[in-house]
């Protein structure tokens, strides 16, 4: 159970803790080298190589960048995007955990890798802003959550207190890169896709649902209470 007390800051990723990563597989992995191929007329083999380039530059800023894979593509990335959005949708208790910390808790910011172009398509889709403090995109400071370039940064326009900030993210990298740079409390995330099985992260706690971390000496009535406002 979290210590609530011992938290002035919550910063939280988006694909994959707050939103359903099967529609980023799906895209990245899938969609993607599909649409790629049929747009400018290739074989299966340049598919093959496009899917083993977008999983050889994972975790890179360019990576992250829609921009980037424009540019070396040759395609609306956004344009492709928006062919398979109705695949894009929170994950499990997510909405109601944002509402709870809406409520009853202080400082809530997204950190995530996730450019801006990437958050103009997802934010309008899934009701995610209202409940946020801020928002910083790896895009925005230069540097990806892999990187310590990006705590430093992130640290400088966000103030907060390492010792008394909870993280959640689904990618043990980038929860390695924020015990590096002294975050205390650090949380992964069992099952980022919802179409494939729940991963296990051996250095990390990895919640099953956000109900998990609610106040122990909140009563099941009273955490409902604060859902429905």
């Amino acid at each position: 159970m979290m210590d609530w007390q011992a938290i002035d800051t919550v910063l939280l990723d988006m694909d994959g803790t707050l939103l359903d990563l099967h529609f980023d597989s799906h895209f990245w992995l899938e969609h993607l080298p599909r649409r790629y191929v049929e747009l400018h007329q290739l074989d299966e083999a340049s598919q093959r190589e496009l899917e083993a380039r977008i999983i050889g530059e994972q975790g890179t800023l360019d990576w992250y960048s829609l921009a980037y894979w424009r540019r070396e593509l040759g395609v609306d990335i956004v344009a492709l995007k928006r062919e398979v959005q109705h695949l894009i949708g929170l994950r499990g208790d997510a909405l109601d955990f944002l509402r709870w910390l809406k409520r009853a808790h202080p400082r809530v910011v997204l950190a995530t890798n996730a450019d801006r172009e990437s958050l103009d398509l997802k934010l309008p889709l899934t009701g995610l802003a209202p409940y946020l403090d801020a928002i910083v995109s790896s895009q925005d400071v230069g540097a990806a959550k892999e990187e310590q370039a990006f705590w430093h940064a992130l640290q400088a326009c966000e103030p907060f207190d390492p010792a008394r900030t909870l993280f959640i993210d689904d990618n043990p990298r980038v929860l390695e890169s924020a015990r590096t740079f002294g975050i205390r409390h650090l949380l992964g995330i069992k099952k980022p896709d919802s179409r494939r099985p729940e991963r296990k992260l051996q250095a990390f706690t990895a919640l099953g649902q956000f109900a998990d971390i609610y106040p122990a000496e909140a009563p099941e009535t009273a955490v409902k209470e604060v859902l429905n406002g």
